[in-house]
């Protein structure tokens, strides 16, 4: 069995596993009030639509689907009394501010027989802005621009975000009045917290009492389990980490890699989110591809693991690509391809470097977004089930 294969098709059993339409297709299967208003933002949006359009049918009065560049798909586009807003991310642009506008005016303009259904995955935060006053989209770029550099993780750039917001931080919420509502969530935070995911568009106001039910319907958990299952239907043992995976991608490569090398089983799935520190100027790639490149890094010579590194959304950072797999020969090839390995890392270049060694992964969008995903695999005379 190749190595390469093999990795890849674990991470789709495990993208699949958390699909947003089967996934919010599932949660509706218990009755809600008819009709309906939807309300889809996030990079998700499109699937989870197209699960509540299963689930719902004709009971779907309308629906408003605020998502990414790219990821709307023919179907969705066929359906009636939908808008869909194709937005900024990850840096918010006019159109996020045009998308939360229009959020806003749909929300207050809910007629009073409609039950607001909200499903909502990461991506959200850059997606859909509503400013408060005196803050501009100058202001709003600048902070999350210097989130991004500084390695923010996540609960802390959407902290921040909702300072300057007055649909963050529970501001959708606020605008229901006390209507009852459902949220649905792809979660793809620490703790699957609602009052980070999309920066809190649905969280919870303090001091101010809410008849929303919230509920986490997806979550980088369910991801590994599914990895695990679909690695042993191979005939491999795949270990899992004791805690979601954070903090700065060099240190999570290290981390990984120990643990790789040190595991009882045959590899490792671990799931979570790391981070990057950016210099002012730097090249191609996103923290999957940094992590990888750094895990390539610290592989010796003839070593035989191999190791995937993608975000389950199907893009990593400003690229089309999810991440990358990589092993003893990575740098090699990068080399034999033309690229400066060393110097593509200085200057965070990785998907220059992955490129040349012919090493990306492309998955196109996938229809979640549950955070980041690490399969490691040992293989050995030992293992010679991988080759």
């Amino acid at each position: 069995m190749d190595a390469r294969r093999t990795l890849l098709e674990v991470f789709d059993a495990a993208l699949r596993a958390v699909d947003g339409r089967s996934a919010t297709r599932v949660a509706l299967q218990a009755r809600i009030p008819h009709p309906v208003s939807v309300f889809a933002i996030g990079k998700a949006a499109g699937s989870m639509l197209l699960g509540a359009r299963d689930a719902l049918g004709d009971a779907i009065e309308s629906a408003l689907v605020v998502t990414k560049d790219g990821h709307v798909t023919p179907e969705l586009r066929r359906f009636a009394r939908t808008t869909i807003v194709e937005s900024a991310h990850p840096l918010p642009d006019a159109r996020s501010l045009a998308a939360g506008a229009l959020l806003v005016e749909r929300v207050r303009a809910l007629s009073p027989d409609s039950f607001p259904l909200f499903l909502v995955s990461g991506g959200a935060s850059s997606l859909v802005e509503h400013l408060r006053a005196n803050v501009s989209l100058d202001d709003l770029r600048a902070l999350n621009a210097r989130g991004l550099a500084a390695g923010w993780d996540i609960g802390r750039l959407n902290g921040e975000r909702g300072k300057l917001s007055l649909v963050k931080g529970g501001g959708v919420a606020r605008l229901l009045a006390g209507r009852a509502a459902l949220a649905l969530f792809v979660s793809d935070v620490p703790r699957d917290d609602p009052d980070v995911i999309g920066a809190g568009l649905l969280g919870k106001v303090a001091g101010i009492a809410d008849d929303v039910s919230r509920v986490i319907v997806a979550n980088v958990d369910d991801a590994v389990r599914a990895a695990r299952d679909a690695g042993s239907a191979r005939g491999l043992s795949l270990d899992r980490g004791a805690n979601r995976f954070d903090g700065d991608a060099a240190q999570v490569a290290r981390d990984f890699v120990a643990a790789l090398r040190e595991c009882a089983g045959d590899g490792l799935v671990w799931g979570g989110e790391s981070t990057v520190t950016l210099p002012p100027r730097c090249g191609r790639g996103g923290r999957n591809m940094h992590l990888a490149l750094a895990v390539a890094r610290l592989l010796r010579p003839g070593e035989r693991l191999t190791i995937l590194a993608a975000g389950t959304d199907g893009t990593d950072g400003p690229t089309d690509d999810a991440g990358a797999i990589v092993d003893a020969g990575t740098l090699e090839r990068a080399d034999l391809g033309g690229c400066d390995v060393e110097r593509a890392w200085r200057e965070f270049d990785s998907g220059t470097a992955l490129e040349a060694a012919g090493d990306l992964v492309h998955t196109g969008p996938t229809g979640t977004n549950v955070g980041d995903f690490l399969i490691g695999v040992r293989h050995s005379a030992a293992h010679p089930r991988v080759l």
